[in-house]
Formats: C-alpha cells, sequence, structure tokens
C-alpha cells in the first residue's frame, strides 16, 4: 500500500532537510527521499570537507608565520592524505546529525531515488531494491545542480575532474590546472597551494571572483600571486584534453594558442539545475534556462509543488537553499512569508584572505546610474589586525543618498564571519546613523565595519 504524506521533500541537501524540519514543526507528516547521504553535497562533497581542507592549508601559512611572533618551530612535512580524509570524515559525522534531526522532528527518511507519476504521487525505487508508492498533497523539490560542461571542458573523473571529485583526492597531483577562478576555483588553487602543488586558474573574464566587487578581486589576485599562483585573466577560448598520462590544456591569449600540460585539471565553470531523470515532465512543471521556475513563494508551475535551493536557480548557495525551503514550507502550510530579496543573500568565499559580500558592487551601480558614497577601512590601519598578524584587506562599503547600506565588501581573514552585521543592516532597512551610534567592541576587526561607514561619510575617526 502506499503512504501518505501531507509533505514529500525530493532531496536531503541543506535546502531539503530544512524545508522537512520547518514542515514538521508547522504539524505536517513529511517525509524525504534521499538516494545518497543526507546533508547533499554541500556536507557530504562541498561547503563542510572543503572548508576542512581550507583549515589546513591556513594552518600551512600560519606555522610559516609563527616566527614573527617570537615561537620557533619547523614545518617537517605536509600529508594532504590525511588533510582529506579528516575533511571527509567530519562530513561523515555530520550527516549522522541530520539523521539525528530527522528522528527528531518525525520525519520519515526514505532512501532511495524518487520519480514523480502524478502531481501527488511518487515511486520511489529504494536502495534495497525494493519500491514504494508515496501519496502526498505537497512536494517540495530540492535535488540540487550538476556540473556544467562546455564543448571540450568536460568531466572525466579521472584527470579533468569536479569539485566533487577534488575534495577526495588524497594523492595531489605535482602541477594542477583549474579552469574557472569562481568560489570553487579559488578555493581549491589556496588548498593546493598550500600542499605544495603547482596551480595554474585561467578564467575568462578579467578578474578572479568576477562577480565580486572588483576591489576585491584585485586584493585576492595581489594575495595569490604572492603565493605563486599562476593566474591567466581574460583568457579568450580553453580546452581541456585527458592524455592518459596527463591534461593538456589549450589557451587562446591574445589571438595566439598555447598548450599548457598538468598531471590534472579541475573543471570549474558553473553549475546547473538537476531537473532530469524524476519525471517534471509528467506533472508539468517548467524549466527554464536550466532551472526550475518558481514564483516568490518558491511554488512551481504546478499548484502544490515546490522547489527551492540550487534547483530553482541563482543564487546557488547552501544558506539561500535553507531559507527557501523555510518559505516554501510555510507557505504550503497557509503562513504568509516575507518573500525573500536575493540582494540580501551574502556570497562568501573562504580562501584566504577571505572575500564577502551584500547587495551591489560599485560596478553595479555606476551601471545602474544610481548615486552612492564610497567608505573604505583597510586592516592595515586596525590595531586588532596589526596586533594578530591579520592585517590584509578592507571592509569597503557603498551608500546611498539617504545612508541607506547599497553593498558591502569585505576582504580579510574573517571576512565571512564579519560580513552578518552589515546583512542585518539590510534587512532591517537601516541607515548609516544607527551604526554611527552603535559602539563597535575596541579593539576588535569588527570596529571597522563602523569606521567604514564613517568614512563614506567624510566623518572616519582612525583612517
Amino acid at each position: 500500500m502506499a503512504k501518505t504524506f501531507d509533505v514529500v521533500v525530493l532531496g536531503a541537501g541543506p535546502g531539503g532537510y530544512v524545508a522537512a524540519i520547518r514542515a514538521s514543526q508547522l504539524g505536517k507528516k513529511v517525509a524525504i527521499v534521499e538516494f545518497d547521504k543526507l546533508g547533499g553535497v554541500c556536507l557530504n562533497r562541498g561547503c563542510i570537507p572543503t572548508k576542512a581542507l581550507l583549515k589546513s592549508a591556513h594552518s600551512v601559512h600560519e606555522v610559516h608565520d609563527l616566527k614573527s611572533l617570537g615561537i620557533n618551530v619547523d614545518l617537517k612535512g605536509l600529508d594532504a592524505t590525511v588533510a582529506v580524509k579528516r575533511a571527509n570524515t567530519i562530513a561523515d559525522n555530520m550527516s549522522k546529525g541530520i539523521a539525528f534531526l530527522m528522528k527528531k522532528n518525525k520525519i520519515e527518511v526514505i532512501a532511495g531515488k524518487g520519480t514523480f507519476t502524478s502531481k501527488t504521487t511518487m515511486d520511489v525505487a529504494l536502495t534495497d531494491g525494493k519500491k514504494e508508492t508515496l501519496t502526498f498533497t505537497n512536494c517540495i523539490i530540492a535535488t540540487g545542480a550538476q556540473y556544467r560542461t562546455f564543448p571540450g571542458l568536460q568531466h572525466d573523473g579521472k584527470r579533468l575532474i569536479g569539485a566533487w571529485e577534488a575534495v577526495k583526492v588524497e594523492k595531489l597531483p605535482k602541477s594542477i590546472g583549474i579552469v574557472g577562478a569562481g568560489a570553487i576555483g579559488v578555493e581549491f588553487a589556496y588548498f593546493w597551494n598550500a600542499f605544495g602543488v603547482e596551480v595554474h586558474i585561467f578564467e575568462m573574464q578579467k578578474n578572479l571572483l568576477p562577480i565580486e566587487d572588483t576591489d576585491s578581486s584585485l586584493e585576492v589576485e595581489k594575495a595569490y600571486k604572492k603565493l605563486g599562483i599562476k593566474l591567466s585573466l581574460g583568457v579568450e577560448s580553453i580546452t581541456a584534453k585527458n592524455n592518459g598520462n596527463d591534461v593538456t590544456f589549450t589557451v587562446t591569449e591574445g589571438g595566439k594558442k598555447t598548450d599548457h600540460k598538468f598531471e590534472m585539471g579541475l573543471i570549474a565553470v558553473g553549475m546547473t539545475g538537476t531537473v532530469e531523470g524524476f519525471g517534471l515532465e509528467k506533472i508539468g512543471v517548467q524549466v527554464e534556462k536550466g532551472f526550475i521556475k518558481v514564483n516568490d513563494m518558491y511554488e512551481t508551475t504546478t499548484k502544490g509543488i515546490y522547489a527551492i535551493g540550487d534547483v530553482s536557480g541563482p543564487p546557488l548557495l547552501a544558506h539561500a537553499a535553507s531559507h527557501e525551503g523555510v518559505t516554501a514550507a510555510e507557505h504550503l502550510s497557509g503562513k504568509h512569508p516575507h518573500a525573500i530579496d536575493k540582494m540580501n543573500i551574502a556570497g562568501c568565499t573562504y580562501c584566504q584572505p577571505q572575500v564577502a559580500s551584500v547587495g551591489y558592487t560599485e560596478r553595479a551601480l555606476k551601471e545602474k546610474g544610481i548615486e552612492y558614497k564610497v567608505g573604505k577601512a583597510p586592516f592595515m590601519a586596525n590595531g586588532k589586525a596589526i596586533a594578530s598578524n591579520e592585517n590584509t584587506g578592507f571592509i569597503k562599503v557603498l551608500t546611498g543618498k539617504h545612508g541607506e547600506m547599497l553593498g558591502a565588501h569585505i576582504v580579510g581573514t574573517h571576512a565571512t564571519e564579519l560580513i552578518h552585521e552589515y546583512v542585518l543592516f539590510r534587512q532591517m532597512e537601516g541607515i548609516d546613523e544607527e551604526i554611527f551610534a552603535t559602539i563597535h567592541p575596541h579593539p576588535t576587526l569588527g570596529e571597522f565595519l563602523g569606521e567604514a561607514v564613517l568614512a563614506a561619510k567624510g566623518r572616519a575617526l582612525n583612517l
């Protein structure tokens, strides 16, 4: 007999499992269908294990810096195998934590691959070889995303890998070429470089992290050049070929073609929604440009069917997916959640220096003809940053004519932690006078959150 639920969630990543929990909190009988590990790509092959790798990389550089702090130690060796195994062990343990949350919230976990058979039914091919039918009132699709490819840039999972394979590589190559200078490419470059790999990044845009403010990109480029990471930016074309024992990148720069050989290549040219193989065509859900089309409550073109997270389109971020899951769960439960302002979703890159941003870039404001003022506070002028040996980077704000925060950009060791204040400030529609009236503790890096806003007003006190 079919099992009946109020809500079935398809996919147990950071969007899916949070949606399931919120629906259960609102009194719904919920099931979550997942054929892989709970926690999805983010927990098992993305956000969490990569941050563990980056901790190892940053620690390498910290050891090199210890002598300047009066601590004389020798770095006897590097073992990438230990670093990678630690990263994946952390992911496995956290996946067990998701299982606990499902049990705590009385959510039935169904291990298998779900396929729609109608707008209210789904067949699940269970991982034990059996089959189960589910009926439901509402469904939330949270199937995530998969690698994007272009002609000449295909992953083979061997020498031409994507991020999901990269996080499992224990025996590091001597050299690696990276196609794509977004967060994935830049983060893996930092880890591999710290562990002795020769790294060369290729990007068709003019800067690393091309969606970030240009000042932020230039600061990371400066740091990467100092680390010895090679950068080829603004290339006209690139293809990658697995030769068996190595890979060849054929790159056109300035109208000239050049071949570059590496032991391995990482292709990090973006993601597209996972929209095939589970019966969307049977239930009338529309797909647009590789993602499921949704409204501001994340309901698809088929009533009662929702889509959240990467499968519903940019920004492809775990924290966005989780909040979208809450929005969808509340809406299908008859609540009236606020629509998400995507300009208020912070972007974070966890290389060193870290990069975090929210709102508009200066480039975007110029294109839109929006009037703005710039306030910039470099960490080299911050007492805590200097004392802590963390004085790389800056805080930059873009304020409007009424003192509103149009955009904020932070580059530095703790950028991804510092951005929260500005996200909250934008969410509450604050103006600069409210930050002026907020007493920031001293000495902290965070006191420059206020200093940057003062600088935009021409009132900087410490610059």
